[in-house]
């Protein structure tokens, strides 16, 4: 059969260096090199993703064979003891008179992974399955190796700091994993406005091998300034225990107990009689349990958060009462970008022994707490001093919107209204305390960045008791906690 002649190519052809699959135009250099990496991150992502898919049908191929981790090691923890990490990690571990698969081996891996990261001694936890090199391993038991990368164990800084209404600065000096058991000693030294010097020395540890629990011990003094709303000033020295349980998110209990001198010095030459039998010095031995729940965001739009303090004093010393106090509040979104919140606190504090001494009565109102309100400026009062009361409510209605037009911001504008009462539990009927409550209301900007808060609010006191400071006008507020 002949064969026929092929037919000829001729031009003009089609460029074969034309742009393909969105390729830039070759006199564009920069778009060039994106493109390319773009092709290339594609691929390695493509390749990532197989090998993930691939790895997964391999384990789920071989979940159920028979296998069980024959040692542990730990690489790269160099100064954390070896009987820390057996307590931590042996908990862990299956049972050795319990079957195992591979399914077991790898959720006992992740969690042994996850509980040395909660340390917070590590930078990184990197754990890979190798064969057992045991003699008497079985044929599918596996040998677990941790890598890990120490944190620095020796840590400085200086700052400033502002919350609640008050300016510090401060030296903190802190030593992590210092006995090689994931302990923390920390010591702070500040000078501030309202609390002029104050010390803390503490050293924590976890006491249970989940690393959920943790003991506390403190050293701490300070001084505060009272002059703005009683003329003193108030000294402590103490001494703290505690145990802290939980997380935020899910519930955090705390257990204390506290000693404590306290002195009430400083009196100005204007210092009201009440202020004056305060004066001298007073110790607290007092238990108290605290629970606390945060759901909130940083941004404080959504959540809810509840604060719980029981206190029971007189084990010893001058102080005897028995003290609670609620704080809560729930924040929802009602239209996009748009959000409510209400906030409520209540406190109550009941003498055991006489009456209550002015260290441990309530103070009220304030940017952070009753606004358009000079801070302490509720309740009873000797003159020009706040003397704090037993018994208080405060509620907080707050509507929080983004600036118009711009609703990336992280400043918000909000409309609130705030009301309560502060008062002493034998000068007038607890019906009081609902019937004739002091109200404000205003608008403002508010500012967070987690975990402190800025507000500039501009309001007018609508309702006040006789003697309570009203501040009408512009008032900023600084703070981690708002009604």
């Amino acid at each position: 059969m002949e064969e026929k002649p092929s037919a000829s190519l001729r031009p003009p052809l089609q460029n074969s260096r034309s742009p393909r699959d969105f390729e830039p135009d070759e006199r564009d250099l920069d778009k060039i090199r994106q493109w390319q990496q773009e092709r290339v991150s594609k691929k390695l992502r493509g390749e990532f993703e197989s090998s993930v898919l691939h790895l997964a049908d391999v384990v789920n191929a071989n979940a159920e064979t028979p296998s069980r981790i024959s040692s542990v090691r730990v690489e790269g923890a160099r100064k954390t003891r070896p009987a820390f990490l057996r307590w931590v990690i042996d908990p862990l571990l299956p049972p050795p008179d319990v079957p195992s698969d591979l399914e077991t081996v790898l959720h006992s891996t992740r969690h042994i992974a996850d509980v040395m990261t909660r340390a917070d001694i590590f930078h990184t936890v990197d754990a890979k399955l190798e064969r057992a090199a045991a003699p008497l391993a079985g044929r599918h038991d596996v040998d677990l190796v941790l890598t890990a990368r120490e944190k620095g164990r020796f840590y400085a800084k200086s700052s400033t700091e502002v919350g609640n209404n008050e300016g510090s600065a401060s030296i903190v000096a802190r030593v992590q994993n210092a006995f090689g058991g994931a302990e923390t000693f920390e010591a702070n030294l500040a000078l501030g406005t309202t609390t002029r010097r104050a010390f803390n020395a503490s050293l924590s540890a976890p006491l249970t091998p989940s690393l959920r629990t943790y003991g506390e011990l403190q050293l701490f003094g300070l001084e505060r300034d009272h002059s703005s709303f009683a003329s003193c000033t108030e000294g402590l020295r103490g001494a703290r225990a505690l145990v802290r349980s939980g997380r935020m998110g899910t519930g955090m209990h705390e257990w204390t107990y506290e000693a404590v001198v306290r002195n009430i010095g400083g009196l100005k030459p204007e210092a009201s009689l009440s202020i004056r039998e305060a004066a001298g010095q007073s110790v607290k031995s007092a238990l108290s349990h605290s629970y606390v729940l945060d759901t909130r965001g940083a941004d404080r739009l959504g959540g809810v958060y509840l604060k719980t303090v029981h206190e029971l004093a007189g084990l010893g010393g001058d102080a005897a009462f028995l003290k609670s106090e609620t704080h809560a509040q729930v924040a929802r979104g009602i239209t996009p970008g748009v959000s409510i919140s209400l906030g409520l606190r209540s406190g109550l504090l009941w003498g055991l022994r006489g009456p209550t001494l002015f260290p441990d009565r309530f103070q009220l109102g304030g940017p952070a707490s009753v606004r358009a309100f000079r801070p302490n400026g509720l309740g009873p009062r000797d003159g020009a001093d706040a003397v704090g009361g037993e018994v208080y409510w405060a509620a907080g209605l707050s509507v929080i919107a983004p600036v118009p037009g711009k609703p990336e911001w992280p400043l918000k504008t909000h409309a609130w209204v705030n009301a309560g009462r502060l008062d002493l539990l034998s000068t007038r009927p607890l019906a009081t305390l609902v019937m004739r409550p002091s109200v404000s209301a205003g608008v403002g900007l508010t500012y967070a960045f987690d975990p402190v808060r800025i507000e500039l609010n501009l309001g007018v006191p609508l309702l006040a008791s006789r003697g309570e400071g009203g501040r009408r006008g512009l008032q900023v507020g600084v703070g981690v906690e708002f009604l």
